[in-house]
């Protein structure tokens, strides 16, 4: 059975959407694809950029919404109730395992998904950046994730770093005020404070015990996957993996 969901994951700035839209390109001279980049808003297995409107807020129960159909003043009142970020776990988790199972329900058996981090780094920004849940725990979530997809037969591909500070200051050159944003994020999370993280370099501590955690997890999954060793000092090596793995699939 050839792999009709495949999802490339890795750190910040590892090339992710770069590599995954690349997969995305090779599939498609041959057969319908869909690819969802992080950060569309409107993605078939996630809810970024939603949240849970409680009851009496924008009607009399609950309902998930787009925060892209709202500004001004009911932006600010749906914020608090953001998905990602704000919920608490026992919330989020079973919205999160409902959305992964209407997504296998429905996917289209002719089509091929291609997919940018949505099974290891989103939950473990959630189960360990923001949590501090330990590593046991984030590979129940995934793991029950990875059941849900399983007869999908996904390919896992993550583009392992092992110069994460270099590619992170690559980025930065070109991005101002994200780093700052970066480092925040990862030294004030409940993992960053747990370790005393500060700084640049306590964002790099954090991201290196995720990239190890991610590819222990990654390891445990009933899934094919592939591990390419630092593609970004060579991406016609990395492109010349994936395409030869691809290629066999068209036979």
């Amino acid at each position: 059975m050839k792999h009709r969901l495949i999802i490339t994951e890795g750190l910040p700035c590892s090339g992710k959407s770069t590599f995954s839209a690349y997969i995305a390109g090779v599939l498609r001279a041959r057969e319908p694809v869909i690819f969802v980049d992080e950060g569309t808003g409107d993605h078939p297995a996630d809810y970024e950029l939603h949240a849970l409107a409680p009851a009496g807020m924008l009607g009399s129960e609950s309902r998930i919404v787009p925060l892209s159909q709202y500004s001004g003043e009911m932006l600010e009142q749906l914020l608090p109730y953001k998905i990602y970020d704000t919920l608490p776990w026992e919330t989020e988790k079973p919205l999160m395992l409902c959305k992964w199972r209407q997504f296998a329900d429905k996917a289209d058996a002719q089509t091929v998904y291609v997919f940018n981090c949505v099974l290891l780094q989103n939950p473990m920004c959630e189960t360990m950046m923001r949590f501090d849940f330990p590593q046991s725990t984030s590979l129940d979530y995934i793991a029950q994730i990875a059941g849900i997809i399983k007869p999908m037969n996904p390919l896992v591909v993550y583009l392992k770093n092992d110069d994460i500070a270099a590619s992170i200051r690559s980025a930065a050159a070109q991005r101002p005020g994200w780093l700052n944003a970066v480092i925040g994020y990862h030294v004030n999370g409940a993992y960053g404070r747990r370790i005393g993280a500060s700084g640049f370099d306590g964002c790099i501590r954090c991201l290196q015990e995720r990239q190890q955690r991610e590819l222990d997890i990654l390891a445990r999954l009933p899934l094919d996957s592939i591990v390419l060793d630092n593609p970004q000092r060579s991406w016609a090596a990395a492109q010349a993996q994936i395409r030869a793995i691809l290629a066999c699939e068209a036979v």
